[in-house]
């Protein structure tokens, strides 16, 4: 099971010379520049604003898996998001599976690294997760947990894949998180 603890906190940092705020608060705000010495707060995509699913399923050699997530944006508002999805295994029944998430790098695509990616309304972020499953330790996942960065709550969607020592990779997201070859 995934367990996420918030803290409570405002911040504010000013970029030298961008004119760029950003802003930290529960919820959650982000900034970018909408104009010249000035910013605009936006939210941080919640998990009821996004539909979250595999837009590719991901195969290859050496007894790996992947796909690369699609989070959009169905709230009918800009928000934001930043860093790396949570991620959880269940078996058939939706009871949690053991799982180790690994950040960074997967098999399939390099990380894009911790960036701001804002979503208007219909725009969606992505982020690709991989796997081996050669049946070492592996663990028959049903389905995968889904936590956007930054949210407390997570959407289940189909995986039904064998999953080694229950450890996925993930990187972080961005508007596109480009293939390797």
């Amino acid at each position: 099971m995934i367990r996420r603890t918030t803290t409570k906190f405002t911040a504010l940092a000013v970029a030298a010379g961008t004119g760029l705020v950003l802003t930290a608060a529960a919820p959650a705000l982000a900034a970018f520049p909408v104009g010249e010495g000035t910013a605009r707060a936006v939210a941080t995509c919640g998990t009821s604003g996004l539909r979250i699913a595999f837009a590719e399923r991901l195969g290859g050699g050496m007894n790996h898996a992947g796909g690369t997530l699609e989070l959009k944006n169905t709230s009918g508002r800009t928000c934001a998001l930043r860093g790396y999805p949570g991620l959880g295994l269940e078996d058939a029944r939706h009871a949690p599976l053991p799982t180790r998430t690994v950040r960074g790098t997967t098999w399939y695509a390099d990380d894009p690294g911790n960036t701001l990616v804002v979503l208007r309304p219909g725009q969606a972020a992505q982020a690709n997760v991989s796997w081996t499953h050669t049946g070492t330790e592996a663990r028959e996942a049903a389905y995968l947990q889904v936590t956007p960065p930054a949210a407390t709550t997570h959407r289940t969607i189909a995986l039904g894949d064998m999953v080694d020592f229950g450890e996925l990779r993930v990187t972080a997201v961005a508007h596109k998180v480009p293939l390797r070859g």
